[in-house]
């Protein structure tokens, strides 16, 4: 497809056309996440009004470890970026979190770097995390663990945000 991103029934009907296999969604069901959902409603059902619109901070713990991330470089020099999303615990219906925003938790660039991220989504996307790490590179000439830590650590932080990243540059540093 000449599209960069579906999401909802047109991607559905879209895959159904290309033969690509649906699953019902209860494949992805998992018993720790189901807990952690049926925890965090019960905090919000205990707090007032007020303070249920702070919920979603309260959610993050309990998802640490659900995204999986992977960069690669290949022998003839080109890169790549992955990333799969564990997801947010208790999220608005209709979310749409950084993995899958190309420039937010993933990007790959064979002049520079390929990176794969994981935090809180928002923030990424707002910051255009990945390739933000990718033209800091380009652009001033850091080197990689200096681009990470300049995003990461001080303009990610910054905002409030918090997550970190796994990259690789164009000449195998980590």
């Amino acid at each position: 497809s000449e599209h960069v991103m579906m999401v909802g029934s047109g991607a559905e009907k879209f895959a159904a056309e290309q033969k690509i296999e649906l699953v019902d969604p209860k494949y992805f069901f998992t018993q720790p996440r189901w807990d952690a959902l049926q925890q965090i409603l019960k905090e919000e059902k205990a707090r007032s009004e007020k303070a249920v619109s702070t919920s979603a901070s309260a959610s993050r713990p309990a998802n640490r470890f659900g995204t999986v991330g992977a960069v690669a470089l290949d022998k003839d020099g080109n890169l790549a970026a992955g990333t799969s999303t564990g997801g947010m615990t208790n999220k608005r219906f209709g979310r749409v979190g950084d993995a899958p925003i190309i420039g937010a938790g993933t990007y790959a660039n064979n002049a520079t770097c390929a990176v794969s991220a994981t935090g809180w989504g928002e923030f990424f996307i707002r910051l255009s995390v990945a390739r933000d790490i990718s033209a800091l590179m380009e652009y001033r000439a850091m080197p990689i663990q200096n681009a990470v830590d300049m995003v990461i650590k001080q303009k990610l932080q910054k905002l409030g945000g918090d997550g970190g990243v796994i990259a690789i540059d164009k000449f195998g540093n980590i």
